[in-house]
């Protein structure tokens, strides 16, 4: 009786409990019954949605400058032996004294470009359409003129068709343009209240939340959260130097070129580059039409000067200010771009690197615990451990 309970166990232990692939996918089969049970019960989350969406974009805007003006305020803290509270208050009197300089010599600049090159857009377009059909009109392209002659009527109607929306709902939504610059407003003016405290206690908030954990697990816990915490802040750090250099490396460019616009298509090109592999040729398009309107030469100047850039970019910069720090591999992001934009759209889009980097910070502490204490993966925890 007993042989025959061994032997039963045996063989759910051999089949079962120590089979990876059943372990795999019965982790796998819970995961997606949590997902299904979550998507039928979203009205659970509604309030969760709207207070999110009250205070998210201010703790989002704190949480950035958190990341980078923390190493600053540390390193007053520790080198001059100032309090924080006064070191912050410096930091701030600064940004604000920059913030102001930037409002009253660029902001004029950037409007007066805004308002001309919207006032110009269709000249511009309709030029590069003009001479795209000119260049497909040659002898060469006789095989493809069909294709050709289709993709600019597609073109120009999904155009016309982007204008006419957007000058409508703009017409038609004056409640809800009043309500997203309400928004705005508010985000920025509680935005720095939530930085001040983030600096003077934010790195207090890991030991803090630590605590809620049982004792045997607080070290555990403190290295995944410093672990977290690492990977948000380099990236975001990184990100932040990185888009900064391309936007002046843009506006050395384009000025050396003579390129109109200079300044409202580099600080573009910076913003843009925050979305990694993408951003950068995103904002190409535009220095694109504008170079196409004013001259082929100056077209050919334009992309010159963006090879250069990525050039620069890609071989010095971004290595040395991010380095390895992620180790994410470039289709991964690729990937993690496309359903992060598709479920949260543009903010999915900014937010899913970092994003993914603390889930995979987070799946791979769980997948080391249960290595531990499953005991299915002995053999690869004493070839790690040697």
């Amino acid at each position: 009786m007993t042989n025959k309970e061994g032997a039963k166990h045996s063989w759910f232990y051999n089949w079962v409990v120590n089979n990876r692939l059943v372990s795999s996918l019965t982790v796998i089969l819970l995961i997606l019954l949590i997902l299904f049970v979550l998507s039928k019960v979203q009205w659970l989350f509604y309030p969760i949605k709207t207070l999110f969406g009250i205070i998210g974009t201010p703790i989002i805007i704190a949480g950035v400058f958190y990341y980078l003006l923390n190493p600053i305020v540390d390193r007053v803290e520790n080198r001059f032996k100032i309090k924080r509270v006064w070191s912050i208050s410096a930091i701030f009197i600064v940004v604000l004294g920059l913030i102001v300089w930037g409002i009253v010599a660029i902001i004029p600049i950037i409007q007066q470009q805004i308002m001309s090159l919207l006032a110009n857009w269709p000249d511009y377009w309709n030029k590069v359409v003009e001479e795209s059909t000119k260049f497909s009109n040659s002898p060469h392209f006789d095989s493809f003129r069909d294709q050709l002659d289709n993709f600019n009527k597609q073109a120009s109607e999904q155009y016309s068709k982007a204008m006419s929306s957007f000058f409508n709902q703009t017409l038609n939504s004056v409640g809800g343009f009043v309500s997203r610059v309400t928004t705005i407003a508010v985000s920025i003016i509680t935005a720095p209240f939530i930085l001040f405290y983030l600096l003077k206690d934010g790195h207090k908030l890991p030991a803090y939340l630590v605590h809620f954990f049982p004792t045997k697990a607080r070290k555990s816990i403190s290295e995944v959260i410093k672990e977290m915490n690492s990977q948000v802040s380099n990236y975001v750090r990184g990100q932040l130097i990185v888009a900064f250099c391309v936007g002046v490396m843009f506006l050395i460019g384009y000025w050396i070129i003579g390129l109109k616009f200079a300044l409202l298509l580099a600080i573009s090109a910076g913003v843009l580059n925050l979305v990694p592999y993408i951003g950068s040729f995103l904002a190409l398009v535009p220095a694109l039409v504008v170079g196409a309107f004013i001259s082929p030469l100056m077209l050919i100047k334009v992309i010159i000067v963006f090879g250069i850039e990525q050039t620069l970019e890609g071989r010095f910069i971004s290595p040395l200010v991010l380095g390895n720090s992620l180790k994410i591999h470039p289709v991964t992001i690729i990937f993690v771009l496309l359903a992060s934009g598709k479920l949260f759209g543009v903010l999915g889009v900014i937010l899913g690197i970092p994003g993914y980097a603390v889930i995979r910070v987070f799946v791979t502490q769980i997948f080391l615990w249960y290595k531990r204490y499953s005991g299915l993966y002995l053999e690869e925890i004493d070839s790690e451990s040697h």
